[in-house]
């Protein structure tokens, strides 16, 4: 049976630590004030990331995380979406994976949602 490692969420401004894995960027948009040489991570999978009205209607606003959970959660059927992670889920086959976003609120955002999907 495959190991699987852990999954965590953490912001992309965040310095890396050790056990961190491969550090991936689940953001459709780059973080605001990153520049790409201190942005420290291994890739940048934006096709997993929520579609704009959705992320615009959610608006990260506490109230609305559950249902925001599920309409991402019906969105990562579509095809380019559940490519996306299949590859992600592949990723914690082999490392520990850190799901990494701009929101100040990594707890609801797009990569809590994924985190508990990829068993993190």
């Amino acid at each position: 049976m495959a190991t699987k490692h852990r999954v965590r969420v953490r912001r992309a401004y965040d310095e890396p630590v050790r056990g961190d894995g491969v550090r991936v960027l689940v953001d459709r948009i780059w973080p605001r004030g990153l520049s790409k040489e201190k942005a420290d991570f291994d890739e940048w999978c934006k096709s997993v990331a929520p579609s704009t009205a959705l992320r615009k209607w959610y608006n990260h606003d506490p109230d609305r995380f559950a249902e925001f959970g599920r309409r991402y959660r019906t969105e990562l059927k579509e095809p380019e979406r559940a490519e996306a992670l299949q590859h992600l889920r592949a990723l914690t086959k082999r490392r520990n994976l850190t799901l990494l976003t701009a929101t100040k609120q990594a707890d609801i955002s797009e990569a809590a949602v994924l985190a508990d999907l990829l068993g993190g």
